[in-house]
């Protein structure tokens, strides 16, 4: 493999670690898990069953800097393929009372070493080259 390639790694899965699980005797994908949905399962360890508030780590280097959240979604009037997609499917699920699903994209961008108003003018030209496509998104900036 030369080098700049894409390396694949070993993972190792609970039964490895020592988790919870079937026997490691089981030749079948995912046999050492527990059910989906229950305590110790793929969405327990997927961290989807914790709480919806997660805390975020540090960013290096970020002291004394400035930090902007960036919120792109779909003007209205555009379809929204995920949203619909995702509408559809809770609806199959069973999850009623749903009036309107809409998905956006949120990007945090941190400046170190610039005032707020540098990150603003920064994050600006980032949408503007980037992050979002005036003819069909609207964006919202905010301070952090």
């Amino acid at each position: 493999m030369g080098t700049g390639e894409p390396r694949a790694e070993a993972v190792p899965s609970a039964s490895d670690a020592g988790g919870v699980g079937g026997s490691r005797s089981d030749p079948r994908p995912g046999a050492d898990a527990p059910a989906r949905g229950r305590p110790g399962g793929h969405a327990d360890r997927m961290g989807y069953l914790r709480g919806s508030v997660r805390t975020r780590e540090p960013v290096p280097g970020a002291s004394g800097g400035a930090a902007v959240e960036v919120r792109v979604e779909l003007k209205p009037g555009v379809f929204d393929a995920e949203a619909d997609s995702v509408a559809r499917s809770l609806k199959l699920l069973g999850i009623e009372g749903l009036a309107e699903v809409q998905t956006a994209r949120l990007y945090r961008l941190t400046f170190p070493g610039a005032t707020p108003d540098e990150a603003r003018t920064r994050a600006e030209r980032a949408v503007e080259r980037l992050l979002a496509n005036p003819v069909v998104h609207r964006v919202a900036i905010t301070a952090v």
